[in-house]
């Protein structure tokens, strides 16, 4: 079982101030974790294969390829400021060479 000075210095560490109360709740918390993996390396997993993750996954991605908007009057009109054919942002970077 984990201690309550073992908790401080993770606490330390991990730069977290508990209170006394969390230290004992902790310690209970993280021996129970620990048991677990104890659990777990009790396991035969000669044939496993190392993964990330317990299901296969793979990223859906699509290509990325330019296409032109169909009604762009539609488009500019929904902007809350437009000028002609752009859309007007506020200015967001600052030109002064002093600041």
């Amino acid at each position: 079982m984990i201690d309550i000075e073992q908790v401080k210095k993770v606490a330390l560490l991990g730069r977290l101030e508990l209170t006394p109360e969390e230290e004992s709740q902790f310690s209970t918390q993280l021996s129970s974790i620990l048991d677990y993996f104890e659990q777990l390396s009790e396991l035969d997993t000669t044939n496993v294969q190392p993964t990330t993750r317990a299901i296969e996954l793979s990223n859906i991605t699509r290509l990325d390829q330019q296409k032109t908007y169909g009604d762009r009057e539609a488009l500019l009109d929904q902007a809350p400021q437009r000028d002609e054919d752009f859309f007007r942002v506020p200015k967001i970077l600052n030109t002064d060479e002093n600041n």
